[in-house]
């Protein structure tokens, strides 16, 4: 059991018997009484939103999730199919469950699928992850608007902004957990 001094975010517990994880934590201390702890959480199955509560006393149940190390295969549709590296069993998830990962999955990418009841719910990526650059505008000198980077779409068609010295062909590192340019990758 996990007590309210345990929530932060990022953990994954249990409530009604669906699994959440804490997108948003919040810890007050009130003059007199007990501390509270306001999170921000999002089922892992269905998406939905829900903002708790919770005195310093309340406990919780840890979700029970399974971690199997698996390789993307390929994309159909709005399906994406992934393999278990040990025993070759396939399985696809759907765009809604993977959500955002969808940006950066590239063939034969070694992921982590978390499972829930022994439901594939959700992945985990790499934390960075390298593209190439498939269309990038030309970036004109002298446009000093203040900001100097440039949209570019990337293999997967997911676009982002980069230095302007960034072309049409280079492989780019992305921070999967943000979506943001990290470095240019030299090969």
């Amino acid at each position: 059991m996990l007590s309210a001094a345990d929530l932060r975010k990022g953990l994954k517990l249990q409530i009604d018997g669906n699994p959440y994880i804490v997108t948003d934590f919040e810890f007050s201390k009130p003059g007199k009484g007990q501390a509270l702890y306001r999170c921000k959480m999002r089922n892992m199955i269905s998406g939905n939103q829900l903002v708790k509560t919770y005195r310093s006393n309340d406990k919780f149940e840890k979700a029970e999730l399974d971690e199997r190390k698996m390789q993307f295969l390929y994309s159909q549709g709005d399906e994406f199919h992934f393999m278990d590296t040990d025993n070759y069993e396939q399985l696809a998830l759907t765009r809604e469950q993977l959500g955002d990962n969808t940006h950066f999955l590239i063939d034969n990418m070694e992921v982590v699928v978390l499972f829930f009841d022994s439901k594939p719910i959700d992945i985990t990526l790499p934390t960075f992850v390298n593209l190439e650059v498939t269309r990038a505008d030309p970036w004109a000198k002298g446009d000093t608007s203040g900001n100097d980077t440039k949209p570019v779409t990337v293999q997967t068609g997911y676009e982002l902004q980069v230095p302007p010295f960034v072309e049409e062909g280079d492989k780019i590192q992305i921070d999967t957990r943000t979506g943001e340019y990290v470095t240019r990758v030299k090969e």
